[in-house]
């Protein structure tokens, strides 16, 4: 059994086609092929069910391909260590950024990453909290920025900052009039959310749910970016919640319509996640120390209170 073997069955399990996978490895398709009817052969059990379409893992093969994805994991921390003993911070690292965060983190962080560490071949991916989570989980992603906790025993958590939610409240809104707002002034019934999947969307709602007892079915509005809640909250559709962050971009005309909230204004929490294993942990340093003396200056670290952003918390 080599660790080959088991970097060709991984592919297998991810793409369930032989030919993508050999690709993926770059080998020719009869190489990786053979290589694991080897190890099938070795083991004495079928990893494949070949006669289904896509090809399907076996029962046995799902318990192997957990544990080969441990020990693949493992094999890469040899290079990690040599790494972190020669003081290298390079290669190539896979970072997802849930939506939400996206648009207004990332512009202010990688042009002074890049700079500072030009050997790091930054892969980027814009992906829900959900995603995020099964792909750091199965190995295929290094690190990424959420909001937390997440509560997931397989991921580590290393918080970057907490980004107050900012009110933003057309004139023709009840609440427009007010200078600074309270928590307890948020009628769920008349907020523009995010569509199911963000998390932003699931703050905004347990926010709301801590001072009244509505359920989803009222609401009436979602969208799938913050800028369109902005244009819907525009046409007199109601109020929406943004993050600090995105609030400093907005035209100047929109900002009249801001309305922070009194102190200690709720927040997220921002964290840099990744795999337990502790996979690239220079780089995952290097990326906590490059965000976090960049964002000291956009907010204040103090008097904010933290929103779960898991239902029911």
């Amino acid at each position: 059994m080599t660790i080959t073997q088991l970097y060709y069955v991984l592919a297998v399990a991810e793409n369930q086609n032989f030919t993508k996978a050999a690709e993926k490895c770059f080998v020719t398709q009869p190489t990786l092929s053979m290589q694991i009817q080897k190890l099938e052969d070795q083991l004495g059990v079928q990893i494949f069910d070949r006669s289904k379409k896509p090809i399907e893992l076996t029962e046995i093969g799902k318990k192997i391909v957990t544990q080969a994805r441990n020990i693949v994991n493992e094999s890469y921390r040899i290079q990690d260590i040599v790494d972190q003993q020669k003081g290298f911070i390079g290669g190539e690292f896979k970072l997802g950024i849930i939506p939400t965060i996206m648009p207004t983190l990332l512009p202010m962080f990688l042009k002074s990453f890049i700079k500072k560490h030009p050997k790091v071949k930054l892969k980027i991916e814009e992906l829900t909290t959900e995603e995020i989570i099964e792909r750091i989980t199965e190995g295929h992603l290094d690190a990424a920025i959420a909001a937390t906790p997440l509560e997931n025993e397989t991921i580590k958590e290393r918080v970057l900052y907490f980004e107050p939610f900012v009110s933003y409240i057309p004139k023709s809104h009840r609440l427009h009039s007010n200078k600074k707002i309270s928590v307890s002034d948020l009628d769920i019934s008349d907020m523009l959310l995010l569509e199911d999947g963000h998390c932003f969307r699931d703050g905004v709602i347990n926010l709301c749910k801590a001072f009244k007892n509505h359920t989803d079915d009222q609401f009436q509005l979602e969208s799938g970016s913050i800028e369109t809640l902005i244009k819907l909250s525009n046409e007199g559709l109601g109020m929406t919640l943004l993050p600090y962050l995105h609030t400093l971009d907005i035209k100047e005309k929109e900002k009249e319509n801001l309305h922070h909230f009194n102190a200690p204004p709720p927040a997220r929490e921002v964290s840099l996640i990744y795999h337990k294993n502790e996979l690239k942990i220079q780089i995952i340093e290097a990326l906590q120390d490059v965000i976090s003396g960049i964002i000291r200056g956009a907010i204040a670290f103090q008097n904010v209170e933290i929103i779960s952003p898991i239902p029911n918390k």
